[in-house]
């Protein structure tokens, strides 16, 4: 039997050293940390595990929970800095893939709070446009507290769960985060290389950013394309509507995030599923895929294919989230690439993305050996077959001029030792 709660006493479920999960996504369910964050005294000694990412706005500070909670999390950002020095946040340096290992073999919780829509005719409530690692947490926990709200758009062939199966549920009325990103003239230039290594009939991850928005637009003319991505935004939309799509395939991503009219189409979208992070990540589900085509950003690659993805300036900003998966996949997929898109500088010019090598204070979340192809708007850059030498030499080729001279110095130099 369900038992109702009241949004501002949702907290009082939860004992002092309970683990609880709490999901990221789009539909992290706020009314519940926000009685946290209320409430300190009732976070006491939690243990909390969280998929929450950057780039969306979430209402959580991990500083207004009681001093001897613990949250740990795949994604680091500059305000988490001081919790992670006083212990009270963790970062666990996992992909995707290997938090969905984590999940299976190693977690059990006590709780874990979810947002999910209205009960249908046959009593399932969907998980909507998130489902990210759920149905991997609900398995692993003894009780469940469902956020019951309408705004949550039901997805025809998203992951759902019986209204039975939760313990605690609670009505709320709360509007899903918007997300939205604005291109610019060297993004779209990224764009159009990429576009033009793609193929008709090719299946894509494409992910959030710049970079995908404007992709979606540069691939308008496209057939028959496939997405199965960890996450999906307006260029859906954008390539359906523009009749890119192969409607025969089953489009899947573990989590749609974009603007509320994508939401509302998303609801009438056939192709459309939404799943777990255990089939959306899943080597050999990706491996299996047609001509995969991994598209991922990064803040900066050195001469010899490594990139971070997670640092910048020295200062930890992300997690590698999804990345490694899918460019791994895609680098050894049946005539799958791995391309890696970034802008050529940053710091209005003043700074190279491309730079000799990793530094100390920098992270290699993609390996050398996991990328093909390095795009920037000054072109791209093929590795695949490439020496040391020849990938140096192609990667300085895409950099910004301004700097290429010195990039050349540096290899230079490299090369007397290698």
């Amino acid at each position: 039997m369900n038992h109702a709660l009241r949004a501002d006493r949702l907290a009082d479920i939860v004992a002092p050293g309970a683990s609880v999960y709490v999901p990221g996504g789009i539909a992290v369910p706020v009314a519940f940390l926000a009685d946290l964050q209320n409430r300190p005294e009732c976070s006491r000694d939690l243990r909390i595990l969280t998929s929450i990412a950057p780039g969306i706005d979430i209402p959580f500070d991990v500083d207004r929970l009681h001093p001897s909670a613990v949250v740990s999390g795949l994604f680091m950002q500059p305000a988490l800095r001081e919790a992670q020095r006083a212990g009270r946040y963790r970062l666990l340096p996992m992909s995707y893939g290997g938090f969905v290992r984590h999940l299976q073999d190693s977690a059990i919780f006590d709780l874990s709070v979810l947002q999910v829509a209205p009960p249908d005719a046959a009593g399932n409530c969907s998980l909507g446009p998130s489902v990210e690692f759920l149905p991997l947490a609900v398995r692993q926990s003894r009780q469940l507290l469902a956020l019951i709200n309408p705004r949550l758009p039901r997805i025809p062939n998203a992951a759902a769960l019986p209204y039975d199966r939760f313990d605690y549920v609670c009505e709320i009325d709360s509007a899903l985060p918007e997300y939205r990103t604005d291109t610019d003239a060297p993004t779209q230039a990224i764009a159009r290389h990429i576009a033009a290594l793609v193929e008709d009939g090719s299946t894509l991850q494409m992910g959030l950013g710049k970079v995908p928005t404007a992709l979606a637009g540069a691939l308008r003319n496209h057939r028959r394309l496939r997405l199965f991505s960890g996450m999906l935004s307006d260029g859906l939309r954008e390539l359906a509507e523009a009749g890119a799509l192969d409607l025969d395939f089953a489009h899947t991503a573990c989590v749609v995030a974009g603007s509320r009219d994508l939401y509302a189409w998303a609801t009438g979208f056939a192709p459309l599923r939404v799943l777990g992070c255990e089939v959306t990540h899943d080597a050999r589900t990706l491996l299996a895929q047609h001509r995969f085509v991994a598209v991922n950003s990064a803040l900066e690659v050195d001469l010899f294919g490594q990139c971070n993805l997670e640092h910048a300036e020295g200062q930890a900003v992300s997690g590698a989230g999804g990345a490694p998966d899918f460019a791994r996949a895609a680098r050894l997929a049946t005539k799958g690439s791995s391309i890696v898109a970034l802008n050529a500088s940053y710091k209005r010019g003043t700074a190279s993305r491309i730079v000799p090598c990793l530094g100390e204070l920098s992270i290699s979340s993609l390996s050398r050996i996991d990328v093909d192809l390095v795009v920037t708007e000054f072109g791209v850059a093929d590795l695949r077959g490439a020496s040391v030498h020849q990938r140096a030499q192609a990667l300085i080729g895409i950099a910004a001029p301004a700097f290429r001279p010195a990039l050349q110095e540096a290899w230079d130099t490299f090369a007397q030792r290698l």
